[in-house]
């Protein structure tokens, strides 16, 4: 398993080492204690979701409140999805800038998202399906999104017509998250994180 930072300080790309013989396949995909290596403390898993999409969809970009916020490891179990990591942290020196990292069934990768960051996904075959531990259950009310086409997040969807939920296309713009006050604070997460290191 191998893990490498990508250009936002705090996520990861994972990629596992992949056994296959004319039987099949088996990888490890999550370590507890090769994560919690990495990233300084483990991840305190809460939940785990699935999701399934067709060719085309958009979902995301989604992030919690922090603290306690969300953080995500993710990996698509079938097919293929363009996974998007933004930066929603005000203050933070890569504020807004995203990141995107093909995941799929082939290669097994998996990412890693701290708390206070945005994710979001293109689905680039049908029936993609993702798989994501999370370390907070669903909280509706601490929850939220910003819309994924906003022209100045200026993310490179690999779809003509991305197809969104009635709930992401009525997500505020980057401006208008930021005007009011709806984003996390980059001081504010990095004190939870240093809090969940020294526990």
């Amino acid at each position: 398993m191998k893990f490498r930072e990508l250009s936002i300080e705090g996520v990861f790309e994972i990629s596992p080492q992949l056994h296959g013989d004319p039987r099949g396949l088996f990888t490890e995909w999550y370590r507890f204690d090769r994560l919690a290596e990495v990233v300084g403390h483990p991840l305190d898993l809460r939940q785990a979701n699935l999701s399934v999409s067709s060719r085309g969809v958009v979902r995301g970009i989604h992030f919690a409140d922090v603290p306690p916020g969300q953080a995500k490891y993710v990996t698509c179990v079938r097919g293929a999805v363009l996974d998007v990591i933004v930066d929603l942290r005000v203050g933070s020196p890569t504020f807004g800038r995203w990141e995107g990292v093909r995941l799929d069934d082939t290669e097994r990768k998996a990412v890693y998202i701290p708390e206070g960051f945005g994710h979001g996904f293109c689905a680039l075959s049908d029936d993609a399906t993702l798989s994501y531990l999370c370390s907070a259950t669903y909280n509706p009310t601490g929850e939220h999104g910003v819309h994924p086409l906003d022209p100045d997040l200026a993310i490179e969807w690999p779809a003509d017509v991305p197809l969104l939920s009635a709930r992401d296309d009525a997500a505020p713009s980057l401006a208008d998250a930021i005007s009011t006050g709806l984003l996390p604070d980059h001081a504010t997460c990095l004190a939870y994180t240093e809090s969940l290191r020294t526990g």
